[in-house]
Protein backbone atom coordinates (compact mmCIF):
# COMPACT_ATOMS: atom_id res chain seq x y z
CA UNK A 1 0.00 0.00 0.00
CA UNK A 2 1.65 3.57 -0.47
CA UNK A 3 2.06 6.19 2.16
CA UNK A 4 -0.73 8.26 0.18
CA UNK A 5 -3.33 5.82 0.17
CA UNK A 6 -2.50 4.59 3.83
CA UNK A 7 -2.61 8.27 5.12
CA UNK A 8 -6.13 9.05 2.98
CA UNK A 9 -7.96 5.87 3.36
CA UNK A 10 -9.64 6.89 6.54
CA UNK A 11 -11.09 9.69 5.60
CA UNK A 12 -12.13 8.38 2.49
CA UNK A 13 -15.83 7.40 3.41
CA UNK A 14 -16.87 10.61 5.33
CA UNK A 15 -15.71 12.73 1.98
CA UNK A 16 -17.83 10.50 -0.30
CA UNK A 17 -20.72 11.39 2.19
CA UNK A 18 -19.73 14.93 1.61
CA UNK A 19 -19.51 15.18 -2.48
CA UNK A 20 -23.36 14.66 -3.89
CA UNK A 21 -24.09 12.97 -6.97
CA UNK A 22 -21.94 14.16 -10.14
CA UNK A 23 -20.50 17.19 -8.05
CA UNK A 24 -16.99 18.23 -7.96
CA UNK A 25 -16.47 21.90 -6.51
CA UNK A 26 -14.23 23.43 -8.80
CA UNK A 27 -12.28 26.04 -7.30
CA UNK A 28 -8.94 23.93 -6.84
CA UNK A 29 -7.66 20.94 -8.48
CA UNK A 30 -9.32 17.89 -7.08
CA UNK A 31 -7.24 16.72 -4.62
CA UNK A 32 -6.02 12.70 -4.36
CA UNK A 33 -8.32 12.30 -1.42
CA UNK A 34 -10.99 14.03 -3.42
CA UNK A 35 -10.51 11.57 -5.91
CA UNK A 36 -10.77 8.62 -4.10
CA UNK A 37 -14.23 9.42 -2.65
CA UNK A 38 -15.68 9.89 -5.73
CA UNK A 39 -14.38 6.58 -6.80
CA UNK A 40 -16.08 5.29 -4.15
CA UNK A 41 -18.89 7.23 -4.21
CA UNK A 42 -19.22 5.73 -8.61
CA UNK A 43 -18.47 2.18 -7.45
CA UNK A 44 -20.85 2.20 -4.93
CA UNK A 45 -23.73 3.96 -7.58
CA UNK A 46 -22.73 1.56 -10.27
CA UNK A 47 -22.56 -1.88 -7.64
CA UNK A 48 -26.10 -0.90 -6.48
CA UNK A 49 -27.88 -0.80 -9.96
CA UNK A 50 -28.25 -4.00 -11.43
CA UNK A 51 -26.81 -4.72 -14.31
CA UNK A 52 -27.57 -8.46 -15.44
CA UNK A 53 -29.08 -9.67 -18.57
CA UNK A 54 -31.75 -11.50 -16.91
CA UNK A 55 -33.67 -8.49 -14.44
CA UNK A 56 -30.83 -5.60 -14.89
CA UNK A 57 -30.97 -2.68 -16.87
CA UNK A 58 -27.49 -1.44 -18.25
CA UNK A 59 -28.85 1.79 -19.61
CA UNK A 60 -30.05 3.10 -16.08
CA UNK A 61 -25.89 2.58 -14.92
CA UNK A 62 -25.35 4.10 -18.55
CA UNK A 63 -27.59 7.58 -17.82
CA UNK A 64 -26.78 7.86 -14.51
CA UNK A 65 -22.53 8.31 -15.73
CA UNK A 66 -24.24 10.20 -18.36
CA UNK A 67 -25.33 12.88 -15.51
CA UNK A 68 -22.18 12.80 -14.25
CA UNK A 69 -20.48 14.07 -17.08
CA UNK A 70 -23.04 16.53 -17.94
CA UNK A 71 -22.69 17.99 -14.36
CA UNK A 72 -19.41 18.31 -14.38
CA UNK A 73 -19.35 20.76 -17.48
CA UNK A 74 -19.20 17.92 -20.39
CA UNK A 75 -21.07 19.51 -23.17
CA UNK A 76 -24.17 17.56 -24.23
CA UNK A 77 -22.67 16.84 -27.15
CA UNK A 78 -19.55 14.78 -26.11
CA UNK A 79 -21.66 12.46 -23.63
CA UNK A 80 -23.79 10.45 -25.73
CA UNK A 81 -26.40 7.55 -24.45
CA UNK A 82 -26.41 5.11 -27.62
CA UNK A 83 -27.30 1.82 -28.26
CA UNK A 84 -29.73 -0.62 -30.52
CA UNK A 85 -33.45 -0.88 -30.35
CA UNK A 86 -33.37 -2.72 -27.02
CA UNK A 87 -34.15 -0.16 -24.15
CA UNK A 88 -32.10 -2.02 -21.11
CA UNK A 89 -29.23 -2.08 -24.08
CA UNK A 90 -27.51 1.37 -24.16
CA UNK A 91 -23.83 2.79 -24.17
CA UNK A 92 -22.80 5.97 -23.19
CA UNK A 93 -19.60 7.52 -24.81
CA UNK A 94 -17.39 10.33 -23.18
CA UNK A 95 -15.15 12.20 -25.41
CA UNK A 96 -12.81 15.07 -23.39
CA UNK A 97 -11.30 17.02 -26.08
CA UNK A 98 -7.59 17.31 -26.37
CA UNK A 99 -5.51 19.70 -28.49
CA UNK A 100 -5.39 17.26 -31.38
CA UNK A 101 -1.41 17.01 -31.59
CA UNK A 102 -2.05 12.98 -31.69
CA UNK A 103 -5.26 10.78 -32.98
CA UNK A 104 -7.64 9.28 -29.97
CA UNK A 105 -6.87 6.66 -27.22
CA UNK A 106 -10.18 4.56 -26.46
CA UNK A 107 -11.21 3.28 -23.19
CA UNK A 108 -13.46 0.51 -22.66
CA UNK A 109 -15.07 -0.68 -20.06
CA UNK A 110 -18.45 -2.98 -19.95
CA UNK A 111 -21.22 -1.93 -17.42
CA UNK A 112 -22.92 -5.38 -17.25
CA UNK A 113 -22.45 -8.26 -14.75
CA UNK A 114 -23.01 -11.84 -14.46
CA UNK A 115 -26.04 -13.18 -12.72
CA UNK A 116 -25.85 -13.20 -8.36
CA UNK A 117 -28.61 -14.83 -6.47
CA UNK A 118 -29.02 -13.75 -2.94
CA UNK A 119 -28.81 -16.78 -1.57
CA UNK A 120 -25.78 -17.86 -2.35
CA UNK A 121 -23.69 -14.74 -1.10
CA UNK A 122 -22.97 -13.83 2.03
CA UNK A 123 -23.93 -10.10 1.79
CA UNK A 124 -26.20 -8.43 -0.81
CA UNK A 125 -24.50 -8.73 -4.11
CA UNK A 126 -26.21 -5.67 -5.39
CA UNK A 127 -25.05 -3.43 -2.38
CA UNK A 128 -21.60 -2.31 -1.68
CA UNK A 129 -20.81 -3.64 1.47
CA UNK A 130 -17.08 -2.82 3.16
CA UNK A 131 -16.03 -5.59 5.44
CA UNK A 132 -12.32 -7.14 6.26
CA UNK A 133 -10.36 -4.60 4.09
CA UNK A 134 -12.51 -5.51 0.61
CA UNK A 135 -15.38 -3.68 -1.23
CA UNK A 136 -18.25 -6.78 -1.87
CA UNK A 137 -20.61 -6.56 -4.64
CA UNK A 138 -21.13 -7.88 -8.06
CA UNK A 139 -19.17 -6.04 -10.65
CA UNK A 140 -16.31 -5.18 -7.84
CA UNK A 141 -13.96 -6.61 -9.44
CA UNK A 142 -15.74 -7.35 -12.66
CA UNK A 143 -15.71 -4.79 -13.78
CA UNK A 144 -17.54 -1.67 -12.20
CA UNK A 145 -14.14 -1.33 -10.13
CA UNK A 146 -12.71 -0.41 -13.48
CA UNK A 147 -15.49 1.55 -15.04
CA UNK A 148 -15.68 3.75 -11.47
CA UNK A 149 -11.39 4.10 -11.90
CA UNK A 150 -11.96 5.15 -15.48
CA UNK A 151 -14.82 7.81 -15.38
CA UNK A 152 -12.95 9.27 -11.91
CA UNK A 153 -9.94 10.16 -13.93
CA UNK A 154 -11.92 11.91 -16.91
CA UNK A 155 -13.81 13.74 -14.65
CA UNK A 156 -10.73 14.67 -12.56
CA UNK A 157 -8.73 15.75 -15.64
CA UNK A 158 -11.84 17.48 -17.00
CA UNK A 159 -12.27 19.60 -12.94
CA UNK A 160 -8.24 20.29 -13.32
CA UNK A 161 -8.03 21.56 -16.50
CA UNK A 162 -5.97 19.07 -18.02
CA UNK A 163 -5.80 19.62 -21.96
CA UNK A 164 -4.64 16.28 -23.21
CA UNK A 165 -2.82 16.00 -26.47
CA UNK A 166 -5.30 13.81 -27.63
CA UNK A 167 -8.75 13.35 -27.55
CA UNK A 168 -9.85 10.89 -24.42
CA UNK A 169 -12.80 8.81 -25.12
CA UNK A 170 -14.89 6.26 -22.60
CA UNK A 171 -17.17 3.86 -24.02
CA UNK A 172 -18.74 2.20 -21.12
CA UNK A 173 -21.32 -0.21 -22.87
CA UNK A 174 -23.69 -3.88 -22.17
CA UNK A 175 -23.27 -7.42 -22.95
CA UNK A 176 -19.77 -8.00 -22.51
CA UNK A 177 -20.72 -11.28 -20.15
CA UNK A 178 -23.59 -12.31 -22.58
CA UNK A 179 -26.71 -11.24 -24.29
CA UNK A 180 -28.05 -10.30 -27.20
CA UNK A 181 -26.25 -6.93 -27.63
CA UNK A 182 -22.67 -6.90 -27.13
CA UNK A 183 -21.76 -2.53 -26.86
CA UNK A 184 -18.34 -2.33 -28.73
CA UNK A 185 -19.65 -4.71 -31.49
CA UNK A 186 -22.90 -2.35 -31.98
CA UNK A 187 -20.46 0.93 -31.62
CA UNK A 188 -18.23 0.02 -33.80
CA UNK A 189 -20.72 -1.36 -36.50
CA UNK A 190 -23.26 1.59 -36.13
CA UNK A 191 -21.00 4.59 -35.09
CA UNK A 192 -17.61 3.96 -36.04
CA UNK A 193 -16.90 7.98 -35.59
CA UNK A 194 -17.33 8.07 -31.92
CA UNK A 195 -14.77 5.37 -31.00
CA UNK A 196 -12.21 5.97 -33.23
CA UNK A 197 -8.70 5.49 -31.69
CA UNK A 198 -5.27 4.82 -32.70
CA UNK A 199 -5.10 2.39 -29.90
CA UNK A 200 -7.45 1.16 -26.98
CA UNK A 201 -6.91 0.76 -23.44
CA UNK A 202 -8.67 -2.05 -21.55
CA UNK A 203 -9.63 -1.63 -17.73
CA UNK A 204 -10.91 -5.21 -17.52
CA UNK A 205 -9.94 -7.33 -14.75
CA UNK A 206 -6.88 -6.76 -13.22
CA UNK A 207 -2.52 -6.72 -13.78
CA UNK A 208 -0.93 -7.52 -10.80
CA UNK A 209 -1.37 -11.05 -9.39
CA UNK A 210 -0.12 -10.96 -5.69
CA UNK A 211 1.01 -13.32 -2.81
CA UNK A 212 -0.43 -12.92 0.32
CA UNK A 213 -0.74 -8.78 -0.81
CA UNK A 214 3.36 -8.82 -2.42
CA UNK A 215 2.80 -7.73 -6.20
CA UNK A 216 4.45 -10.61 -8.25
CA UNK A 217 4.58 -8.84 -11.75
CA UNK A 218 2.50 -6.27 -13.87
CA UNK A 219 1.24 -7.61 -16.73
CA UNK A 220 0.15 -5.52 -19.77
CA UNK A 221 -2.58 -7.56 -21.77
CA UNK A 222 -1.17 -8.03 -25.05
CA UNK A 223 -3.36 -10.92 -26.59
CA UNK A 224 -6.50 -13.04 -25.57
CA UNK A 225 -7.93 -16.41 -25.52
CA UNK A 226 -11.33 -16.76 -27.69
CA UNK A 227 -14.54 -17.46 -25.91
CA UNK A 228 -16.74 -20.51 -26.87
CA UNK A 229 -19.96 -22.29 -25.49
CA UNK A 230 -21.15 -25.32 -26.70
CA UNK A 231 -24.39 -27.55 -26.02
CA UNK A 232 -23.89 -31.31 -25.21
CA UNK A 233 -26.80 -33.16 -25.96
CA UNK A 234 -27.94 -36.76 -25.43
CA UNK A 235 -31.73 -38.20 -26.33
CA UNK A 236 -33.50 -41.16 -25.59
CA UNK A 237 -37.42 -42.10 -25.60
CA UNK A 238 -37.42 -42.35 -21.71
CA UNK A 239 -40.30 -44.78 -20.18
CA UNK A 240 -41.41 -45.60 -16.78
CA UNK A 241 -39.07 -45.10 -14.03
CA UNK A 242 -39.64 -48.49 -12.75
CA UNK A 243 -38.49 -50.03 -15.73
CA UNK A 244 -35.04 -49.23 -16.40
CA UNK A 245 -33.03 -49.34 -19.29
CA UNK A 246 -28.81 -49.44 -20.33
CA UNK A 247 -29.63 -46.51 -22.05
CA UNK A 248 -30.07 -43.76 -20.06
CA UNK A 249 -29.71 -39.92 -21.64
CA UNK A 250 -28.45 -38.62 -18.18
CA UNK A 251 -25.62 -41.29 -17.72
CA UNK A 252 -24.76 -40.86 -21.22
CA UNK A 253 -23.93 -37.25 -20.62
CA UNK A 254 -22.27 -37.67 -17.51
CA UNK A 255 -19.92 -40.64 -19.18
CA UNK A 256 -19.17 -37.73 -21.67
CA UNK A 257 -18.36 -34.94 -18.95
CA UNK A 258 -16.27 -37.57 -17.11
CA UNK A 259 -14.17 -37.66 -20.42
CA UNK A 260 -13.67 -34.20 -21.11
CA UNK A 261 -12.97 -33.47 -16.85
CA UNK A 262 -9.99 -35.80 -17.73
CA UNK A 263 -8.93 -34.32 -21.04
CA UNK A 264 -5.99 -31.73 -21.07
CA UNK A 265 -5.57 -30.06 -24.22
CA UNK A 266 -2.40 -29.65 -25.62
CA UNK A 267 0.54 -27.25 -24.61
CA UNK A 268 1.64 -24.33 -26.49
CA UNK A 269 3.31 -21.55 -25.95
CA UNK A 270 2.68 -18.48 -28.43
CA UNK A 271 5.86 -15.40 -28.41
CA UNK A 272 3.39 -13.06 -25.33
CA UNK A 273 3.30 -16.50 -22.89
CA UNK A 274 6.78 -17.28 -24.07
CA UNK A 275 7.65 -13.71 -23.17
CA UNK A 276 5.38 -13.97 -20.00
CA UNK A 277 7.41 -16.86 -18.65
CA UNK A 278 10.63 -15.88 -19.70
CA UNK A 279 10.09 -12.95 -17.66
CA UNK A 280 8.43 -14.79 -14.73
CA UNK A 281 11.49 -17.76 -14.14
CA UNK A 282 13.43 -14.35 -13.84
CA UNK A 283 10.96 -13.05 -11.05
CA UNK A 284 10.62 -16.64 -9.25
CA UNK A 285 12.72 -18.98 -7.12
CA UNK A 286 13.06 -22.55 -6.37
CA UNK A 287 10.96 -25.36 -8.29
CA UNK A 288 8.53 -22.99 -9.81
CA UNK A 289 11.38 -20.88 -11.68
CA UNK A 290 13.06 -24.24 -12.47
CA UNK A 291 9.60 -25.70 -13.87
CA UNK A 292 9.21 -22.38 -15.99
CA UNK A 293 12.57 -22.49 -17.79
CA UNK A 294 11.78 -26.59 -18.32
CA UNK A 295 8.87 -25.55 -20.03
CA UNK A 296 10.75 -23.29 -22.39
CA UNK A 297 13.51 -25.91 -23.23
CA UNK A 298 13.47 -27.74 -26.26
CA UNK A 299 11.30 -30.27 -25.97
CA UNK A 300 9.84 -28.75 -23.02
CA UNK A 301 9.80 -31.10 -19.93
CA UNK A 302 6.37 -33.01 -19.20
CA UNK A 303 6.31 -32.90 -15.39
CA UNK A 304 6.99 -29.26 -15.47
CA UNK A 305 3.97 -28.85 -17.79
CA UNK A 306 2.09 -30.92 -15.17
CA UNK A 307 3.30 -29.18 -12.10
CA UNK A 308 2.68 -25.80 -13.19
CA UNK A 309 -0.94 -26.48 -15.02
CA UNK A 310 -2.11 -27.30 -11.33
CA UNK A 311 -2.23 -24.15 -10.84
CA UNK A 312 -4.98 -22.58 -12.52
CA UNK A 313 -3.28 -19.07 -13.21
CA UNK A 314 -0.34 -21.06 -14.72
CA UNK A 315 -2.36 -23.78 -16.76
CA UNK A 316 -4.56 -21.46 -18.58
CA UNK A 317 -1.86 -19.71 -19.96
CA UNK A 318 -0.41 -23.06 -21.42
CA UNK A 319 -3.70 -25.05 -23.14
CA UNK A 320 -6.71 -24.66 -24.47
CA UNK A 321 -9.89 -25.46 -21.56
CA UNK A 322 -13.11 -26.80 -21.69
CA UNK A 323 -15.07 -26.99 -18.69
CA UNK A 324 -18.54 -27.61 -17.68
CA UNK A 325 -20.80 -24.76 -16.77
CA UNK A 326 -24.55 -25.86 -17.24
CA UNK A 327 -26.52 -28.98 -16.84
CA UNK A 328 -29.94 -29.74 -17.03
CA UNK A 329 -31.98 -33.17 -17.68
CA UNK A 330 -34.90 -35.11 -17.33
CA UNK A 331 -38.63 -33.96 -17.19
CA UNK A 332 -40.39 -35.87 -14.38
CA UNK A 333 -39.38 -37.51 -10.86
CA UNK A 334 -40.98 -40.88 -11.91
CA UNK A 335 -40.07 -40.55 -15.93
CA UNK A 336 -36.82 -42.14 -17.49
CA UNK A 337 -34.92 -38.78 -19.26
CA UNK A 338 -36.28 -38.29 -22.79
CA UNK A 339 -33.33 -35.03 -23.47
CA UNK A 340 -30.35 -34.27 -21.00
CA UNK A 341 -28.11 -31.60 -22.04
CA UNK A 342 -24.53 -29.69 -20.51
CA UNK A 343 -22.86 -26.09 -21.18
CA UNK A 344 -18.86 -26.51 -22.19
CA UNK A 345 -17.37 -23.20 -21.70
CA UNK A 346 -14.14 -22.98 -23.68
CA UNK A 347 -11.41 -20.38 -23.71
CA UNK A 348 -9.27 -21.05 -26.86
CA UNK A 349 -5.69 -20.39 -27.56
CA UNK A 350 -4.76 -17.99 -30.12
CA UNK A 351 -4.37 -19.55 -33.66
CA UNK A 352 -7.33 -21.58 -32.97
CA UNK A 353 -10.98 -22.00 -34.04
CA UNK A 354 -14.07 -22.59 -32.45
CA UNK A 355 -15.06 -25.17 -35.15
CA UNK A 356 -11.46 -26.70 -34.75
CA UNK A 357 -12.26 -27.19 -31.17
CA UNK A 358 -15.85 -28.37 -31.76
CA UNK A 359 -14.48 -30.95 -33.55
CA UNK A 360 -11.72 -31.68 -30.73
CA UNK A 361 -14.67 -32.66 -28.37
CA UNK A 362 -16.59 -35.16 -30.47
CA UNK A 363 -13.25 -36.92 -30.50
CA UNK A 364 -13.18 -36.53 -26.88
CA UNK A 365 -16.44 -37.68 -26.33
CA UNK A 366 -16.02 -40.29 -29.02
CA UNK A 367 -19.83 -41.14 -28.41
CA UNK A 368 -22.17 -40.63 -31.46
CA UNK A 369 -25.02 -40.66 -29.37
CA UNK A 370 -23.92 -37.10 -27.79
CA UNK A 371 -24.26 -34.17 -29.96
CA UNK A 372 -21.78 -31.21 -29.91
CA UNK A 373 -23.61 -27.20 -31.12
CA UNK A 374 -22.11 -24.59 -31.48
CA UNK A 375 -24.05 -21.45 -28.67
CA UNK A 376 -23.84 -18.27 -30.52
CA UNK A 377 -23.55 -14.86 -28.83
CA UNK A 378 -27.04 -14.70 -29.41
CA UNK A 379 -27.73 -17.43 -27.25
CA UNK A 380 -29.00 -19.58 -30.96
CA UNK A 381 -27.43 -23.35 -31.14
CA UNK A 382 -26.00 -24.37 -34.39
CA UNK A 383 -24.34 -27.01 -36.19
CA UNK A 384 -21.51 -26.20 -36.59
CA UNK A 385 -19.46 -23.02 -35.36
CA UNK A 386 -17.35 -20.27 -36.75
CA UNK A 387 -13.70 -20.04 -37.93
CA UNK A 388 -13.25 -17.24 -35.54
CA UNK A 389 -9.61 -17.15 -34.50
CA UNK A 390 -7.73 -15.45 -31.69
CA UNK A 391 -5.85 -12.24 -32.88
CA UNK A 392 -2.21 -12.09 -33.01
CA UNK A 393 -0.66 -9.52 -30.57
CA UNK A 394 -0.07 -5.64 -30.98
CA UNK A 395 2.95 -4.39 -31.45
CA UNK A 396 3.82 -3.03 -27.87
CA UNK A 397 4.65 0.50 -29.25
CA UNK A 398 6.82 2.60 -26.85
CA UNK A 399 3.96 4.87 -26.36
CA UNK A 400 2.29 2.47 -24.62
CA UNK A 401 4.95 0.81 -22.77
CA UNK A 402 8.12 3.09 -21.68
CA UNK A 403 5.43 5.60 -20.11
CA UNK A 404 3.40 2.59 -18.21
CA UNK A 405 6.87 1.22 -17.08
CA UNK A 406 7.35 4.62 -15.24
CA UNK A 407 4.85 5.08 -13.53
CA UNK A 408 4.69 0.73 -12.41
CA UNK A 409 8.59 1.92 -10.97
CA UNK A 410 7.00 5.13 -9.14
CA UNK A 411 4.17 3.34 -7.25
CA UNK A 412 6.09 -0.22 -7.07
CA UNK A 413 9.76 -0.06 -6.80
CA UNK A 414 11.07 -2.97 -8.31
CA UNK A 415 7.76 -4.58 -10.00
CA UNK A 416 7.99 -5.50 -13.62
CA UNK A 417 5.97 -4.65 -16.82
CA UNK A 418 5.46 -8.57 -18.06
CA UNK A 419 3.47 -8.82 -21.60
CA UNK A 420 0.82 -11.59 -20.87
CA UNK A 421 -2.03 -13.20 -22.14
CA UNK A 422 -5.45 -12.78 -20.52
CA UNK A 423 -6.61 -16.67 -20.33
CA UNK A 424 -10.74 -15.05 -19.89
CA UNK A 425 -11.84 -13.26 -23.16
CA UNK A 426 -13.11 -9.48 -23.08
CA UNK A 427 -14.36 -6.94 -25.52
CA UNK A 428 -10.83 -6.11 -26.88
CA UNK A 429 -11.58 -8.80 -29.52
CA UNK A 430 -14.19 -6.38 -31.33
CA UNK A 431 -11.40 -3.52 -30.99
CA UNK A 432 -8.82 -5.55 -32.40
CA UNK A 433 -11.02 -7.10 -35.29
CA UNK A 434 -11.07 -3.77 -36.92
CA UNK A 435 -7.66 -2.98 -36.61
CA UNK A 436 -7.62 -1.30 -33.07
CA UNK A 437 -4.66 -1.95 -31.28
CA UNK A 438 -5.91 -3.14 -27.72
CA UNK A 439 -4.04 -3.50 -24.61
CA UNK A 440 -4.90 -4.38 -21.11
CA UNK A 441 -4.39 -1.63 -18.54
CA UNK A 442 -5.43 -1.87 -14.61
CA UNK A 443 -3.49 -1.15 -11.53
CA UNK A 444 -6.01 -3.54 -9.61
CA UNK A 445 -4.01 -6.10 -7.52
CA UNK A 446 -5.41 -8.62 -5.94
CA UNK A 447 -4.15 -12.39 -4.53
CA UNK A 448 -4.33 -15.32 -6.20
CA UNK A 449 -6.27 -17.13 -4.23
CA UNK A 450 -9.06 -14.30 -4.14
CA UNK A 451 -9.99 -14.10 -7.58
CA UNK A 452 -13.83 -14.25 -6.91
CA UNK A 453 -15.08 -12.73 -10.87
CA UNK A 454 -17.75 -14.47 -11.65
CA UNK A 455 -18.40 -16.31 -8.47
CA UNK A 456 -19.93 -15.90 -4.90
CA UNK A 457 -18.93 -12.91 -2.49
CA UNK A 458 -17.10 -11.25 -5.84
CA UNK A 459 -15.02 -8.59 -3.87
CA UNK A 460 -11.95 -6.20 -4.65
CA UNK A 461 -9.10 -5.05 -1.89
CA UNK A 462 -9.85 -1.78 -0.44
CA UNK A 463 -6.79 -0.34 -0.17
CA UNK A 464 -6.21 -1.64 -4.11
CA UNK A 465 -8.70 -0.25 -5.16
CA UNK A 466 -8.06 3.14 -4.39
CA UNK A 467 -4.15 2.24 -5.64
CA UNK A 468 -5.35 1.40 -8.76
CA UNK A 469 -7.09 4.91 -8.68
CA UNK A 470 -4.49 6.73 -7.96
CA UNK A 471 -2.67 4.48 -10.95
CA UNK A 472 -4.92 5.16 -13.66
CA UNK A 473 -4.90 9.20 -13.32
CA UNK A 474 -1.00 8.95 -13.36
CA UNK A 475 -0.79 6.72 -16.64
CA UNK A 476 -3.17 8.70 -18.80
CA UNK A 477 -1.55 11.72 -18.15
CA UNK A 478 1.70 10.19 -18.89
CA UNK A 479 0.73 9.63 -22.40
CA UNK A 480 -1.64 12.23 -22.70
CA UNK A 481 0.84 15.05 -21.73
CA UNK A 482 2.00 17.74 -24.65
Amino acid sequence: MSKRIAADRAAVPALAAALAVGAVAPATAMTDQAADALAHDILKQLVEINTTDSVGNVTTAAEAMARRFHDAGFPAADVVVIGPDNPRKKNVVVRLHGSGQRKPILMIGHLDVVEARREDWTTDPFKLVEKDGYFYGRGSLDMKDGDAIMATTLLRMKQQGFRPDRDLILALTADEEGGCCNGVHWLIENHRELVNAEFVLNHDGFSITSDHGVPRAFELGATEKVYADFQLGTTNPGGHSSLPRPDNAIYELAHGLDRIEKYQFPFELNSVTRAYFERMAQLSSGERAADMRAILSTPPDPAAIARLSRDPTQGSLMHTTCVATRLAGGHANNALPQRAEAVINCRILPGHSQEEVRQELIGILDDPKITVRYIADDGTVHDKASDRRGYPPPPLVPEVRQPLEAVVAGMWPGLKVVPAMDAGASDSIYTEAVGLPSYGVSGIAIDADRIRMHGRDECVPIASFYEGNEFFYRYLKAITSP
